[in-house]
């Protein structure tokens, strides 16, 4: 007899059950190792990230694996919002989509349609095939679908600004984050994610989120600009990367145990690999 399964609660139902903001990192090595790794570390919510990391089906599934033992919550990030990806990175078993570059409400809208199965959507029906339904061991799983899948889509142009009420306000859109990197691109401020006018639209973003009553989420690797968007009001952040932070880390000890213009060994037993 087969086990009947429940499926985890979404994003968005953790943060509404949540009395404080969610704390998240991202996981762009592809690795479900360090996906692990992180999913242990107590942070809330992992952004498992398709867009600017190598990973694939495979390696998705891979990290959503390695994960659902943990309690902290994946979210996954496709390469565009694109109905037949996000077909696929459903039957995977992804639950909670951080849909890119979401610039009008009629994109929203359509996102929204690709996560519900017919006659809400156009979500394609293969639910016996795949693990989203556990191999139909969840009960009513085709019923029941949209009720374990969160849409949360990106704001990031200036357009998407523009039309942020209109985004909050297409119905099925669970809540918005914010990218201020590309934002700062698209306001002819590239790598000025802390310029005062970033900083700005963040904020009006988050206020607009809170007039719709939904939440808002940002990016924000920096602590003080991280606590300035909390304090304004942003109900999950992200506050770090699987690959930034050891790129910092390594480059923490190449500083502390190799010193500029002297190579290894220049004093005897002080090289780097003295003891070895």
């Amino acid at each position: 007899m087969p086990i009947r399964m429940t499926l985890p609660p979404t994003f968005g139902d953790r943060l509404a059950a949540s009395d404080r903001p969610l704390v998240g990192m991202w996981v762009c090595s592809g690795s479900p190792l360090i996906s692990e790794i992180a999913a242990g570390s107590g942070l809330d919510w992992l952004l498992i990230d398709g867009e600017h990391s190598p990973n694939s089906l495979e390696s998705i599934l891979a990290q959503l694996q390695a994960v659902a033992a943990y309690p902290a919550t994946p979210l996954v990030r496709p390469p565009y919002g694109d109905v037949v990806t996000i077909k696929q990175y459903l039957d995977l078993g992804v639950q909670n989509l951080l849909v890119p570059m979401v610039d009008s409400a009629e994109h929203a809208a359509e996102m929204v349609r690709a996560v519900r199965y017919p006659p809400a959507g156009v979500r394609g029906v293969g639910s016996a095939l795949a693990r989203a339904s556990r191999w139909n061991r969840v009960e009513d799983y085709l019923a029941d679908a949209s009720g374990t899948i969160s849409l949360t889509v990106q704001i990031e142009s200036v357009a998407a600004v523009e039309h942020v009420e209109e985004i909050l306000a297409v119905d099925g859109v669970d809540s918005i984050f914010v990218g201020p990197s590309d934002l700062a691109a698209s306001m002819g401020l590239l790598g000025q994610q802390e310029h005062p006018d970033v900083v700005a639209a963040v904020e009006l973003c988050i206020r607009a989120a809170a007039a719709a009553e939904k939440p808002a989420g940002v990016n924000a690797f920096a602590p003080a600009v991280a606590d300035r968007y909390l304090g304004a009001g942003a109900s999950f952040v992200l506050v770090g990367a699987d690959v930034a932070m050891l790129a910092r880390a390594s480059e923490a000890l190449a500083d502390r145990f190799i010193q500029a213009g002297r190579g290894p060994g220049d004093e005897a037993g002080n090289g780097p690999r003295a003891g070895y």
